[in-house]
């Protein structure tokens, strides 16, 4: 699968993990360079904190456009080292 972005594929694996309707990309499939990090954190009842990306290519910039969970309860465990993204970066 890959993640892709105004043309730029940003994540690419055939190892991924669906979450709530969500797919989630191991962060070693993840092209950082179109990272910049973010200072936003929501909690998940069950998955726990999330930490944010803004997805950055060159003037365009999607604010929060990715987030991932650095320590997810246990029941969470699969998408520890995982990352996902908003719905306006297209999954193919």
């Amino acid at each position: 699968m890959k993640a892709v972005w105004n043309d730029v594929t940003i994540a690419e694996s055939v190892k991924t993990e669906i979450v709530e309707g969500n797919i989630y990309f191991p962060l070693e499939s993840v092209k950082k360079e179109y990272l910049q990090v973010s200072n936003l954190q929501t909690t998940c009842v069950w998955k726990g904190i999330a930490s944010y990306y803004d997805i950055k290519n060159g003037n365009d910039k999607l604010d929060n456009g990715a987030w991932y969970y650095p320590n997810p309860s246990k029941e969470a465990l699969r998408i520890k080292d995982y990352i996902a993204f908003d719905r306006r970066v297209k999954i193919q």
